[in-house]
């Protein structure tokens, strides 16, 4: 099941943050490195962010009720948006802090930078792994719903599992921006280098946290299915016995795998009230088996009167 392959993965990049956020902590401290510490308070924050993600998934298994008839499928993306936020918060605030301190502090880093090559190493083989776990849970994914792995992970993918994605990759890069830093650094024998680091991490984490609200934010507010899924199941009602065609069908993504469906349809002209309803119950079965995501399924017989007020299904 997508949602349980999604509940490791965030186990496991959660495992893995927390591990790596107190070695590169403690090999900060030790070698004075503002980039160092801003991977540290990164690291940090994505392991608050797993808990976020793992109450997303908790809470969006709830069934139906008086209240939600749709379901919680929605809380996926709005627990999502506050690791979103978390990212900017406690990684690129303290990262860019981390910077300007660096920065106009003179002198040179105390301690030495041993430790925290090592760590650096070592953090980018656990967040490394990390990340092909999720790469490899999107590849499959993807390939289930028919669809590349990019647009899927834009369009259709488990918040969690992209919020896993993004900050793995983030992170590698973070680790690759510290160790240059760090480097230059011990190179020359000042901050330089390890300030811009920092800020070039918080810039980074910036648009990582950007990113991932705004895609959230999409789906709070509704955000349809994709073109692809839209025009198959316009084509396959279509193409069903009774339909003379298809007005309008609007679609809205209620959770990864929950999608809503309402389609205006055009009905043959001889139909009888039995018939319609028959028609209507066929209709549904099609999509249903089909396309099991689609979980609700309106459909409002009305008259083709021509161009007037009739739209296709989104391309």
């Amino acid at each position: 099941m997508a949602q349980d392959e999604s509940t490791s993965t965030v186990l496991v990049a959660g495992g893995a943050n927390l591990l790596i956020a107190a070695a590169k902590l403690v090999a900060g401290l030790a070698s004075g490195s503002s980039a160092m510490l801003s991977e540290a308070a990164h690291s940090f924050g994505d392991t608050m962010n797993q808990v976020f993600l793992m109450a997303a998934l908790r809470k969006s298994r709830k069934p139906p009720d008086a209240r939600h008839p749709f379901g919680y499928g929605m809380e996926r993306y709005f627990w999502s948006l506050l690791a979103a936020v978390g990212i900017f918060v406690l990684g690129a605030g303290f990262s860019a802090y981390q910077g300007v301190e660096a920065l106009v502090s003179p002198g040179g880093s105390e301690g030495s930078p041993t430790w925290a090559f090592v760590v650096l190493g070592l953090s980018f083989v656990f967040e490394g792994g990390s990340f092909v776990k999720g790469l490899m849970q999107l590849r499959g994914n993807a390939a289930g719903a028919g669809a590349s792995p990019g647009s899927y992970l834009r369009r259709d993918a488990d918040p969690a599992l992209r919020a896993v994605i993004w900050e793995d990759g983030a992170a590698l890069v973070g680790l690759l921006l510290a160790a240059g830093g760090l480097g230059l650094d011990t190179l020359t024998g000042g901050r330089t280098f390890d300030g811009i680091a920092s800020l070039a991490i918080a810039v980074l984490l910036v648009g990582v946290a950007y990113g991932l609200g705004r895609q959230n934010q999409q789906f709070l507010i509704g955000k349809a299915a994709s073109p692809e899924l839209q025009s198959d199941i316009a084509d396959l009602i279509g193409e069903t016995e009774g339909v003379d065609s298809v007005i309008e069908l609007m679609t809205m993504r209620l959770s990864p795998d929950e999608v809503l469906v309402a389609a205006r349809v055009d009905l043959a002209d001889h139909l009888t009230p039995d018939q319609i309803e028959q028609a209507a119950d066929e209709i549904d079965d099609l999509v249903t088996e089909r396309f099991p995501e689609v979980r609700h399924l309106f459909l409002d017989p009305t008259p083709d009167r021509g161009e007037e007020g009739a739209t296709s299904a989104p391309g």
